[in-house]
């Protein structure tokens, strides 16, 4: 597992969460942590290295 720092679109503090590199490309929605809202989150893997991240706000 892979553990990204990012701010959070919401509350905007800083935030991490675990990333699996062994998946090359995946969007999927996980909860942040400090104000337990949804963001889709965008992580990119090549040769195990995160090489593109993204962070979003889910419209409501």
């Amino acid at each position: 597992m892979y553990e990204h720092f990012f701010q959070c679109p919401y509350c905007w503090e800083e935030v991490s969460m675990l990333l699996d590199p062994s998946v090359t490309q995946q969007t999927y929605v996980e909860d942040c942590e400090v104000c337990c809202n949804p963001i889709e989150l965008t992580p990119r893997f090549e040769d195990n290295e995160l090489i593109a991240f993204d962070a979003q706000s889910i419209e409501q």
